[in-house]
């Protein structure tokens, strides 16, 4: 399932806190893919409180809470700190366990009740939390247990997949080298590659991509360190391609004079047509009043259409959309630009 799909599931599990029909959700996927990402990302622009635990480095009691001897003669539980309480995290929030199915059976079986009455012991979540848990799946060849029925039937269950959709609209907020983009605009299948068979340390994710774009901003300057620190995080095969690619670009053409409008050559290599896209969009991205570069706008959506391959063209007008939102409709050059490459709107 994509990402931006279960971001608003989870979106609405969150709202739901509100008459309490929120159910505990369980994020599958492999390692790097961005489940823990997607939970943190919700937090912050939501603007609530995260509680992160990791149960695989757990004990029992930790999660339980240590007994000890009440005055009245009784046990009563010290409730672990880090559990949600309303006075230390606040009224509403996401608790969040990840690593669940790495954790050993019996600190899933404390998580039991947790997790489906929402309390342990005493200790009860406070009625604006919801639950969220992640794990990776078996074959990933990652720590992981199976995952005891009764504790499986406590969630609703989710399996993320990579988008390149996706991960380009995120990259794109988060400030991502163009280079990386372009390239794995040209080489989709790399997003993520993970052959749990021949179990790789280094491999390409969307987590390591991200890897790979802060290599590419510690090491420009010396290619022989960049070429290093790219293999180390996304694997020697897709390394080695990614930092051809780098030093191709070299033939790419003057940004700055597409952007004047200014006849300029498309180059023939279809890896250098997507780095030219991708170089137009991170542009774009960098400007701060939208009228005010108007013209320049125009003159990107004039040279969508000057690709040999139209697909290339939607592409780029597609990443742009994904800045502009509905500002791109309101561009002279918008509506001749569809008539002709799609033929969706008429006069």
């Amino acid at each position: 399932m994509k990402l931006s799909l279960i971001k608003s599931i989870l979106e609405q599990e969150l709202k739901a806190t509100k008459d309490g029909s929120n159910t505990p959700v369980m994020l599958w996927g492999p390692p790097g893919v961005g489940k823990s990402q997607i939970v943190a990302q919700i937090a912050s622009e939501k603007q609530t409180q995260l509680v992160d635990i990791r149960l695989s480095q757990l004990e029992p009691s930790d999660l339980r809470g240590i007994p000890f001897r009440s005055e009245q003669g009784g046990v009563d539980w010290a409730i672990p700190k880090m559990l949600p309480d309303i006075e230390r995290h606040g009224s509403k929030g996401i608790l969040f366990l990840d690593e669940i199915n790495a954790a050993p059976p019996s600190v899933s079986a404390a998580a039991y009740q947790l997790i489906l009455d929402r309390q342990l012991g005493e200790y009860k979540v406070p009625d604006g939390w919801v639950i969220f848990a992640a794990g990776n799946r078996q074959g990933d060849r990652g720590v992981a247990y199976v995952m005891p029925s009764p504790l499986a039937n406590r969630f609703s269950h989710y399996e993320l997949d990579a988008d390149l959709g996706d991960w380009v609209n995120w990259a794109l907020s988060n400030g991502i080298d163009e280079r990386v983009i372009g390239f794995l605009r040209f080489r989709p299948e790399l997003l993520f590659e993970y052959n749990s068979d021949l179990n790789p340390i280094a491999f390409p994710s969307p987590r390591t991509w991200e890897f790979a774009d802060r290599a590419l901003k510690k090491f420009a300057e010396v290619p022989e360190h960049l070429s290093a620190a790219l293999e180390a995080a996304v694997g020697q095969a897709a390394g080695i391609e990614f930092m051809a690619y780098i030093e191709n670009l070299d033939k790419l053409p003057d940004i700055d004079t597409i952007l004047r409008g200014e006849d300029v050559e498309i180059p023939d290599e279809v890896d250098l047509q997507y780095a030219v896209a991708a170089a137009l969009i991170r542009r774009a991205k960098s400007f701060k009043d939208i009228k005010k570069e108007k013209a320049t706008l125009e003159n990107i959506l004039l040279f969508a259409n000057r690709f040999p391959q139209r697909e290339m063209g939607v592409m780029l007008v597609s990443d742009l959309h994904r800045i502009l939102d509905d500002e791109l409709f309101k561009l002279d050059q918008f509506k001749p630009w569809a008539k002709e490459t799609v033929g969706l709107l008429t006069e």
